[in-house]
């Protein structure tokens, strides 16, 4: 009977279609590069929870890397999911996608410094609204993080377009390479002798997002055979189809993504380390994030816009809400499982040097909150990917308003019955009108 079992089980893997097979093979893949790349993270954290605690200089350095990556994350966390589609489809035209990827590093790179510019000239005024309850010392040192990090905006924009052009050609080594600013920042802290000193975190920072863009430059000329010299001109065919696709979804990106600006809103105003406690608290989410979301979201955006490209709607619906069912069950028990190890695992991580065991506590009190979120955020990245294949942009434009909107809501609320761990509560709240959102138009098309 066993055999028989196994048997039939064994028939009816075979007969996976090649389509779910190469979404299993490449999740499988992307789960180890982020593996990798995520515990270089962890290792990173460590260093700092070790050198610095919870203290002034990390609430600093948590609020620099945070204003001066937010746009361009926003920015990248859109445009590396148009750029694949459009990419596979100018496979047949090289000298019009040479010209596209030119033109469109060189406005990236612009846009990169404008914005880093405009960030720390404006600092003086933007300090006493988003930082009024910090201590004065903490406020300077975050001014002085901002002026070592500026560069970080263009690199992350130049970096997300290499990636694109790897993804494209079916090669994910990019998730990979996710890890060098980690590994330079840990070279830096390693290196210096002083632990009181901020220049480590920020000249690491900002070398090892220049040294991520070069890598990634190097591998995508050599994945796609092209060269693609860097242009400051909108010559290219593609703009209008990006700027249109860009300004719908950016409407919605920029007033969801403000989720973080205002979860450290809210910690400043209970005053200092709070903000710090949040951060390390976002690391470990972020890393369970990236071993579900970020894998089965770079594995199904490919196969999935090939199969549109093919006419092929149906099946990729079909596909879609397959994985998306099965990442729901896996997030639940990721985040089943995080929930009983997380006391272990965060005292493992940091607890040593300035970190000490009350601040294990607060952190691992935040991180629980956080992950009501994570099977929600799991699903619903598969079904994102379906809306960029198919360019309902819109739609996407409207959940992420609402998701927003949810999450503020629930903020106010939160945060005055349960205090600072009602941010990530609110979190998870939102992401699960989200993806109830996606699900029902999803089911509603087919």
């Amino acid at each position: 009977m066993l055999t028989t079992a196994v048997g039939a089980f064994r028939k009816r893997l075979l007969g996976v279609h090649r389509d779910h097979k190469r979404i299993a093979r490449s999740a499988l893949l992307l789960l180890c590069f982020v593996a990798a790349g995520k515990i270089v993270g962890a290792s990173k954290e460590m260093t700092i929870a070790y050198r610095y605690g919870i203290s002034g200089t990390v609430d600093a350095y948590q609020l620099a890397y945070t204003l001066v990556t937010w746009i361009p994350v926003t920015l990248t966390s859109e445009l590396g999911r148009l750029l694949v589609p459009m990419l596979i489809k100018l496979q047949s035209d090289r000298a019009e996608k040479s010209r596209f990827l030119g033109e469109l590093t060189g406005v990236a790179a612009a846009l990169g410094i404008v914005l880093s510019v405009a960030l720390c000239t404006l600092w003086p005024h933007l300090s006493p609204l988003i930082a009024s309850n910090l201590a004065q010392a903490t406020r300077d040192t975050a001014r002085l993080m901002l002026l070592g990090m500026a560069p970080v905006g263009a690199l992350v924009i130049v970096a997300c377009i290499g990636s694109a052009r790897l993804q494209a050609c079916g090669n994910h080594v990019g998730t990979l390479l996710e890890c060098i600013p980690a590994l330079v920042l840990l070279s830096f802290l390693f290196a210096s002798g002083d632990g009181a000193s901020v220049l480590p975190l920020a000249l690491g920072t900002s070398i090892g997002f220049l040294a991520q863009a070069l890598a990634l430059r190097a591998l995508a000329k050599r994945a796609d055979a092209m060269r693609a010299p860097t242009r400051l001109s909108l010559q290219s065919r593609q703009w209008p189809i990006l700027l249109r696709a860009m300004t719908l979804l950016m409407l919605g990106a920029v007033i969801g993504n403000l989720s973080g600006p205002v979860d450290q809103y809210f910690l400043a105003q209970a005053g200092d380390g709070n903000v710090a406690s949040l951060g390390y608290a976002n690391r470990l989410i972020s890393l369970l994030m990236s071993m579900g979301a970020l894998a089965i979201s770079r594995a199904t955006l490919p196969v999935i816009s090939e199969m549109l490209l093919h006419g092929d709607a149906g099946r990729a619906r079909s596909t879609t809400l397959k994985w998306s069912l099965l990442m729901l069950v896996v997030g639940t028990f990721a985040a089943a499982f995080a929930y009983v190890a997380a006391p272990f695992a965060v005292a493992l991580l940091f607890q040593r040097g300035a970190f000490t065991a009350r601040d294990t506590v607060a952190v691992v009190g935040l991180f629980r909150a956080g992950l009501l979120q994570i099977p929600f955020s799991y699903a619903c990245w598969v079904l994102i990917q379906l809306s960029v294949s198919e360019g309902r942009f819109r739609l996407i434009s409207v959940i992420a308003v609402v998701g927003f909107v949810i999450k503020l809501i629930a903020n106010v609320i939160l945060v005055r019955l349960v205090g600072i761990h009602g941010v990530l509560l609110a979190s998870g709240l939102a992401a699960a009108g989200v993806y109830i959102a996606y699900l029902l138009c999803t089911r509603q098309r087919g």
